[in-house]
Protein backbone atom coordinates (compact mmCIF):
# COMPACT_ATOMS: atom_id res chain seq x y z
CA UNK A 1 0.00 0.00 0.00
CA UNK A 2 1.01 3.24 -0.92
CA UNK A 3 0.12 6.91 -1.58
CA UNK A 4 -0.82 7.55 -5.22
CA UNK A 5 -1.93 11.10 -4.70
CA UNK A 6 -5.17 10.64 -5.30
CA UNK A 7 -6.24 11.28 -2.01
CA UNK A 8 -5.44 15.07 -2.42
CA UNK A 9 -9.04 15.01 -4.23
CA UNK A 10 -10.89 13.88 -0.64
CA UNK A 11 -8.47 16.24 1.23
CA UNK A 12 -10.59 17.66 4.51
CA UNK A 13 -10.05 21.21 5.57
CA UNK A 14 -10.10 21.71 9.53
CA UNK A 15 -13.36 22.29 10.58
CA UNK A 16 -14.17 25.69 12.84
CA UNK A 17 -15.23 25.86 16.09
CA UNK A 18 -14.56 23.32 19.06
CA UNK A 19 -16.03 20.96 16.26
CA UNK A 20 -13.30 17.87 15.84
CA UNK A 21 -12.24 16.43 12.51
CA UNK A 22 -13.88 12.71 13.31
CA UNK A 23 -16.68 14.51 14.65
CA UNK A 24 -16.81 16.45 11.49
CA UNK A 25 -17.38 12.77 9.87
CA UNK A 26 -13.34 13.40 8.19
CA UNK A 27 -11.72 9.94 8.40
CA UNK A 28 -8.13 9.55 8.65
CA UNK A 29 -5.60 7.89 6.32
CA UNK A 30 -2.30 6.71 8.14
CA UNK A 31 -0.42 5.89 5.27
CA UNK A 32 -1.14 9.17 2.96
CA UNK A 33 -1.14 10.63 6.74
CA UNK A 34 -4.21 13.55 6.24
CA UNK A 35 -7.68 13.77 7.16
CA UNK A 36 -10.19 13.37 3.87
CA UNK A 37 -13.91 13.01 3.13
CA UNK A 38 -14.98 10.11 2.33
CA UNK A 39 -17.95 7.37 2.88
CA UNK A 40 -16.23 4.01 2.51
CA UNK A 41 -14.05 2.36 5.06
CA UNK A 42 -10.91 2.07 2.68
CA UNK A 43 -8.49 5.18 1.72
CA UNK A 44 -9.57 5.80 -2.34
CA UNK A 45 -5.82 6.07 -2.59
CA UNK A 46 -4.06 3.41 -1.15
CA UNK A 47 -6.84 1.18 0.02
CA UNK A 48 -5.63 1.55 3.75
CA UNK A 49 -8.44 1.30 6.22
CA UNK A 50 -9.70 4.50 7.64
CA UNK A 51 -9.27 5.70 11.36
CA UNK A 52 -12.50 7.01 12.14
CA UNK A 53 -12.07 7.61 15.91
CA UNK A 54 -9.46 9.74 17.84
CA UNK A 55 -6.77 8.17 19.69
CA UNK A 56 -6.73 10.15 23.17
CA UNK A 57 -9.62 9.53 25.80
CA UNK A 58 -10.75 12.97 25.28
CA UNK A 59 -11.36 12.69 21.67
CA UNK A 60 -13.47 9.43 22.26
CA UNK A 61 -15.15 11.49 24.70
CA UNK A 62 -15.96 14.36 22.63
CA UNK A 63 -16.91 12.04 19.76
CA UNK A 64 -19.20 9.74 22.03
CA UNK A 65 -21.02 13.34 23.05
CA UNK A 66 -21.41 14.36 19.43
CA UNK A 67 -22.87 11.04 18.04
CA UNK A 68 -25.34 10.79 21.03
CA UNK A 69 -26.30 14.79 20.14
CA UNK A 70 -26.85 13.54 16.05
CA UNK A 71 -28.97 10.65 16.82
CA UNK A 72 -31.87 12.68 18.85
CA UNK A 73 -31.69 14.77 15.59
CA UNK A 74 -34.33 14.39 12.66
CA UNK A 75 -32.12 14.81 9.59
CA UNK A 76 -32.91 15.88 6.49
CA UNK A 77 -30.61 14.83 3.87
CA UNK A 78 -31.81 16.26 0.51
CA UNK A 79 -28.32 16.06 -1.58
CA UNK A 80 -28.47 13.04 -3.73
CA UNK A 81 -25.02 12.03 -3.30
CA UNK A 82 -24.63 11.49 0.22
CA UNK A 83 -26.74 8.01 0.33
CA UNK A 84 -25.67 5.44 -2.61
CA UNK A 85 -28.09 4.04 -4.80
CA UNK A 86 -30.57 0.94 -3.78
CA UNK A 87 -29.65 -1.06 -7.06
CA UNK A 88 -27.56 -3.87 -4.83
CA UNK A 89 -26.97 -6.81 -5.51
CA UNK A 90 -28.03 -9.51 -3.22
CA UNK A 91 -24.36 -10.90 -2.83
CA UNK A 92 -24.88 -13.37 -0.35
CA UNK A 93 -27.47 -15.41 -2.95
CA UNK A 94 -24.17 -15.64 -4.98
CA UNK A 95 -21.63 -18.22 -5.60
CA UNK A 96 -18.33 -16.69 -4.21
CA UNK A 97 -16.24 -16.53 -7.40
CA UNK A 98 -19.00 -14.32 -9.25
CA UNK A 99 -19.70 -12.27 -5.87
CA UNK A 100 -15.74 -11.64 -5.98
CA UNK A 101 -15.59 -10.68 -9.45
CA UNK A 102 -19.10 -8.43 -9.41
CA UNK A 103 -17.20 -6.58 -6.06
CA UNK A 104 -14.01 -5.68 -7.92
CA UNK A 105 -16.00 -3.66 -10.87
CA UNK A 106 -18.93 -2.39 -8.63
CA UNK A 107 -16.95 -1.38 -5.25
CA UNK A 108 -19.45 -3.03 -1.92
CA UNK A 109 -17.68 0.23 0.46
CA UNK A 110 -19.89 2.29 -1.89
CA UNK A 111 -21.85 0.54 -4.63
CA UNK A 112 -20.26 2.56 -7.25
CA UNK A 113 -18.11 1.95 -10.05
CA UNK A 114 -15.35 3.78 -12.65
CA UNK A 115 -15.26 2.23 -15.56
CA UNK A 116 -12.75 3.06 -18.55
CA UNK A 117 -13.26 2.43 -21.82
CA UNK A 118 -11.12 1.62 -24.50
CA UNK A 119 -12.48 -1.02 -26.41
CA UNK A 120 -13.35 1.46 -29.38
CA UNK A 121 -10.92 0.64 -32.13
CA UNK A 122 -13.39 -3.03 -32.30
CA UNK A 123 -15.49 -0.81 -34.68
CA UNK A 124 -13.76 2.55 -34.98
CA UNK A 125 -10.17 1.56 -35.82
CA UNK A 126 -7.18 4.15 -34.91
CA UNK A 127 -9.30 6.15 -32.90
CA UNK A 128 -7.95 9.90 -32.27
CA UNK A 129 -5.47 10.09 -29.31
CA UNK A 130 -6.35 6.27 -29.26
CA UNK A 131 -3.46 5.49 -31.84
CA UNK A 132 -1.07 3.74 -29.02
CA UNK A 133 -3.15 2.04 -26.93
CA UNK A 134 -0.61 1.81 -24.05
CA UNK A 135 0.38 5.49 -23.84
CA UNK A 136 -3.23 6.33 -23.24
CA UNK A 137 -3.91 2.79 -20.44
CA UNK A 138 -1.16 2.95 -18.34
CA UNK A 139 -1.13 6.93 -16.51
CA UNK A 140 -4.97 5.83 -16.24
CA UNK A 141 -5.02 2.53 -14.51
CA UNK A 142 -4.84 3.82 -10.90
CA UNK A 143 -7.21 5.98 -11.22
CA UNK A 144 -10.02 3.55 -12.58
CA UNK A 145 -11.89 0.68 -11.28
CA UNK A 146 -11.99 -1.60 -14.15
CA UNK A 147 -10.95 -1.45 -17.64
CA UNK A 148 -13.35 -2.11 -20.59
CA UNK A 149 -11.26 -3.19 -23.58
CA UNK A 150 -10.51 -6.24 -26.36
CA UNK A 151 -8.25 -9.01 -25.96
CA UNK A 152 -5.84 -7.39 -28.53
CA UNK A 153 -5.49 -4.82 -26.87
CA UNK A 154 -4.90 -6.59 -23.55
CA UNK A 155 -2.22 -8.45 -24.51
CA UNK A 156 0.08 -6.15 -25.97
CA UNK A 157 -1.18 -2.56 -24.36
CA UNK A 158 -1.80 -3.42 -20.35
CA UNK A 159 0.57 -4.72 -18.30
CA UNK A 160 0.37 -8.14 -16.87
CA UNK A 161 1.26 -6.74 -13.47
CA UNK A 162 -1.75 -4.24 -12.86
CA UNK A 163 -4.44 -5.37 -10.44
CA UNK A 164 -7.14 -3.25 -12.03
CA UNK A 165 -9.74 -6.05 -13.14
CA UNK A 166 -10.41 -6.30 -17.10
CA UNK A 167 -14.21 -6.28 -18.74
CA UNK A 168 -13.56 -7.89 -21.81
CA UNK A 169 -14.94 -7.11 -25.24
CA UNK A 170 -16.36 -10.49 -26.52
CA UNK A 171 -18.74 -9.26 -29.35
CA UNK A 172 -18.08 -7.63 -32.63
CA UNK A 173 -18.31 -8.55 -36.23
CA UNK A 174 -19.29 -4.75 -37.95
CA UNK A 175 -17.08 -1.75 -38.55
CA UNK A 176 -17.89 1.77 -39.22
CA UNK A 177 -17.56 1.73 -42.67
CA UNK A 178 -19.67 -1.53 -43.12
CA UNK A 179 -23.08 -2.35 -44.06
CA UNK A 180 -25.17 -2.59 -40.38
CA UNK A 181 -22.71 -2.13 -37.11
CA UNK A 182 -25.72 -4.19 -35.14
CA UNK A 183 -24.82 -7.52 -37.12
CA UNK A 184 -22.62 -8.79 -34.05
CA UNK A 185 -21.62 -12.10 -32.88
CA UNK A 186 -19.52 -13.56 -30.09
CA UNK A 187 -15.96 -13.31 -31.34
CA UNK A 188 -14.30 -14.65 -28.43
CA UNK A 189 -14.59 -17.69 -26.42
CA UNK A 190 -15.10 -18.76 -23.09
CA UNK A 191 -11.99 -20.41 -22.69
CA UNK A 192 -10.32 -17.61 -23.81
CA UNK A 193 -11.77 -15.02 -20.78
CA UNK A 194 -10.46 -17.68 -18.72
CA UNK A 195 -6.64 -17.51 -19.83
CA UNK A 196 -7.18 -13.64 -19.73
CA UNK A 197 -8.22 -13.68 -16.03
CA UNK A 198 -11.47 -11.52 -17.46
CA UNK A 199 -13.40 -9.97 -14.69
CA UNK A 200 -16.48 -10.19 -16.40
CA UNK A 201 -17.42 -10.14 -20.43
CA UNK A 202 -19.08 -7.54 -22.35
CA UNK A 203 -21.66 -7.50 -25.06
CA UNK A 204 -23.77 -5.18 -27.15
CA UNK A 205 -27.02 -5.77 -27.89
CA UNK A 206 -29.47 -3.70 -30.55
CA UNK A 207 -32.91 -3.35 -29.69
CA UNK A 208 -35.27 -2.64 -32.34
CA UNK A 209 -32.41 -2.92 -35.11
CA UNK A 210 -32.04 -5.29 -38.10
CA UNK A 211 -30.00 -8.00 -36.35
CA UNK A 212 -31.94 -7.19 -32.86
CA UNK A 213 -32.58 -10.98 -32.28
CA UNK A 214 -29.42 -12.30 -32.66
CA UNK A 215 -27.47 -9.69 -30.83
CA UNK A 216 -30.84 -10.60 -27.99
CA UNK A 217 -29.81 -14.62 -28.26
CA UNK A 218 -25.94 -13.67 -28.16
CA UNK A 219 -26.19 -12.21 -24.72
CA UNK A 220 -28.73 -15.51 -23.69
CA UNK A 221 -25.98 -18.01 -25.09
CA UNK A 222 -23.06 -15.79 -23.38
CA UNK A 223 -24.44 -15.48 -19.95
CA UNK A 224 -25.22 -19.48 -19.81
CA UNK A 225 -21.62 -19.96 -20.82
CA UNK A 226 -20.61 -17.34 -17.99
CA UNK A 227 -22.79 -18.95 -15.42
CA UNK A 228 -20.52 -21.90 -15.63
CA UNK A 229 -17.59 -20.00 -14.91
CA UNK A 230 -19.08 -17.43 -12.20
CA UNK A 231 -18.26 -14.73 -14.76
CA UNK A 232 -20.62 -11.73 -14.74
CA UNK A 233 -21.88 -10.15 -18.41
CA UNK A 234 -21.95 -6.69 -18.77
CA UNK A 235 -25.02 -5.88 -21.53
CA UNK A 236 -24.13 -2.66 -23.49
CA UNK A 237 -27.58 -0.96 -24.84
CA UNK A 238 -25.74 0.26 -28.28
CA UNK A 239 -27.67 2.33 -30.14
CA UNK A 240 -27.51 3.82 -34.07
CA UNK A 241 -28.60 6.61 -36.08
CA UNK A 242 -32.09 4.91 -36.22
CA UNK A 243 -32.25 4.15 -32.59
CA UNK A 244 -33.46 6.82 -30.22
CA UNK A 245 -31.74 7.72 -26.60
CA UNK A 246 -35.33 8.14 -24.60
CA UNK A 247 -36.33 6.80 -21.63
CA UNK A 248 -38.84 5.11 -23.23
CA UNK A 249 -36.02 3.10 -25.54
CA UNK A 250 -33.88 2.88 -22.99
CA UNK A 251 -36.09 1.04 -20.42
CA UNK A 252 -36.91 -1.58 -22.84
CA UNK A 253 -33.87 -1.74 -23.90
CA UNK A 254 -32.22 -2.24 -20.25
CA UNK A 255 -34.86 -4.43 -18.97
CA UNK A 256 -34.45 -6.92 -21.91
CA UNK A 257 -30.98 -6.85 -21.31
CA UNK A 258 -31.75 -7.66 -17.91
CA UNK A 259 -34.18 -10.54 -18.61
CA UNK A 260 -31.61 -12.01 -20.51
CA UNK A 261 -29.51 -12.77 -17.81
CA UNK A 262 -27.16 -9.48 -17.83
CA UNK A 263 -25.59 -8.99 -14.34
CA UNK A 264 -24.79 -5.51 -15.67
CA UNK A 265 -26.18 -3.34 -18.31
CA UNK A 266 -24.12 0.07 -19.69
CA UNK A 267 -26.64 2.10 -21.85
CA UNK A 268 -27.00 6.47 -22.17
CA UNK A 269 -28.16 9.09 -20.19
CA UNK A 270 -31.22 10.51 -21.07
CA UNK A 271 -34.36 12.74 -19.53
CA UNK A 272 -36.43 10.78 -17.07
CA UNK A 273 -33.14 8.68 -16.79
CA UNK A 274 -34.73 7.37 -13.02
CA UNK A 275 -37.65 5.49 -15.79
CA UNK A 276 -34.62 3.58 -16.72
CA UNK A 277 -33.13 2.75 -13.38
CA UNK A 278 -36.16 2.28 -11.89
CA UNK A 279 -37.46 -0.74 -14.12
CA UNK A 280 -33.91 -2.23 -14.68
CA UNK A 281 -33.70 -5.09 -11.93
CA UNK A 282 -29.68 -4.80 -12.24
CA UNK A 283 -27.02 -1.94 -11.59
CA UNK A 284 -26.78 0.38 -14.47
CA UNK A 285 -23.53 1.74 -15.61
CA UNK A 286 -23.66 5.24 -18.03
CA UNK A 287 -21.92 5.41 -21.14
CA UNK A 288 -19.54 8.45 -21.84
CA UNK A 289 -19.92 9.10 -25.26
CA UNK A 290 -18.63 11.56 -27.44
CA UNK A 291 -16.30 14.17 -26.38
CA UNK A 292 -17.86 16.66 -25.06
CA UNK A 293 -16.63 19.84 -22.94
CA UNK A 294 -15.01 18.59 -19.71
CA UNK A 295 -17.72 20.54 -17.65
CA UNK A 296 -20.42 18.88 -19.54
CA UNK A 297 -18.66 15.43 -19.10
CA UNK A 298 -18.57 16.14 -15.26
CA UNK A 299 -22.54 17.05 -15.34
CA UNK A 300 -23.29 14.04 -17.06
CA UNK A 301 -21.77 12.15 -14.56
CA UNK A 302 -23.06 13.40 -11.64
CA UNK A 303 -26.65 13.64 -13.47
CA UNK A 304 -26.17 9.68 -13.92
CA UNK A 305 -25.56 9.21 -9.99
CA UNK A 306 -27.97 11.27 -9.06
CA UNK A 307 -30.39 9.44 -11.58
CA UNK A 308 -29.40 5.82 -9.56
CA UNK A 309 -26.61 4.53 -12.03
CA UNK A 310 -23.66 3.28 -10.10
CA UNK A 311 -21.20 4.42 -12.01
CA UNK A 312 -19.79 5.25 -15.53
CA UNK A 313 -17.69 4.04 -17.75
CA UNK A 314 -16.02 6.85 -20.28
CA UNK A 315 -13.63 6.70 -22.59
CA UNK A 316 -13.40 9.80 -25.28
CA UNK A 317 -14.40 11.73 -22.24
CA UNK A 318 -11.25 10.75 -20.32
CA UNK A 319 -8.14 10.23 -23.42
CA UNK A 320 -9.41 13.09 -25.51
CA UNK A 321 -9.33 15.34 -23.14
CA UNK A 322 -6.28 17.29 -22.95
CA UNK A 323 -5.39 16.61 -19.52
CA UNK A 324 -7.05 12.56 -19.75
CA UNK A 325 -5.37 12.12 -15.30
CA UNK A 326 -6.67 15.72 -13.76
CA UNK A 327 -10.26 14.43 -15.87
CA UNK A 328 -10.92 11.27 -14.39
CA UNK A 329 -9.71 12.06 -11.16
CA UNK A 330 -12.74 14.39 -11.17
CA UNK A 331 -15.13 12.40 -12.30
CA UNK A 332 -13.56 9.71 -9.71
CA UNK A 333 -14.37 12.48 -7.19
CA UNK A 334 -18.05 12.53 -8.72
CA UNK A 335 -18.74 8.95 -8.84
CA UNK A 336 -16.69 7.78 -5.18
CA UNK A 337 -16.99 10.88 -3.58
CA UNK A 338 -19.60 13.82 -2.68
CA UNK A 339 -18.33 16.37 -5.45
CA UNK A 340 -21.06 18.08 -7.64
CA UNK A 341 -20.70 19.14 -10.96
CA UNK A 342 -18.75 22.39 -10.05
CA UNK A 343 -17.33 20.89 -7.23
CA UNK A 344 -15.42 18.69 -9.64
CA UNK A 345 -14.53 21.09 -12.25
CA UNK A 346 -12.69 22.79 -9.72
CA UNK A 347 -10.78 20.41 -8.85
CA UNK A 348 -9.93 19.66 -12.69
CA UNK A 349 -8.56 22.96 -12.89
CA UNK A 350 -6.58 22.36 -10.14
CA UNK A 351 -5.18 19.27 -10.89
CA UNK A 352 -4.57 20.82 -14.34
CA UNK A 353 -2.39 23.59 -12.56
CA UNK A 354 -0.51 21.40 -10.85
CA UNK A 355 0.28 18.84 -13.63
CA UNK A 356 1.48 22.34 -15.70
CA UNK A 357 3.80 22.94 -13.05
CA UNK A 358 5.05 19.75 -12.67
CA UNK A 359 6.27 19.87 -16.58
Amino acid sequence: MKCKGICNDYKATKPSGKKGRYESGQRRCNICEVFIMHDGPNCPCCKMKLRTKPRTRSGKERLNNAVKITEKMTICADAPLTTKTDVVYNRPTMDWGLANRLASIIKPEDNRALMLAVDHGYFLGPTERLEVPRDVIVPLLDYCDSLMLTRGVQRTSVPPTTQTPIVLRVSGGSSIIGEDLSKEDITVSIQDAIRLNASALAISIFVGSKYEYQTIVNLGKLVSQAQEYNIPVLAVTAVGKELGKDARYLSLACRIAAEQGAHIVKTYYCEGFEKVTGSCPVPIIVAGGKKIPEIDALDLTYKSICGGAVGVDMGRNIWQSDHPVPMLRAVRSIVHGTNNTDQAHTLYQKLVKEERNHT
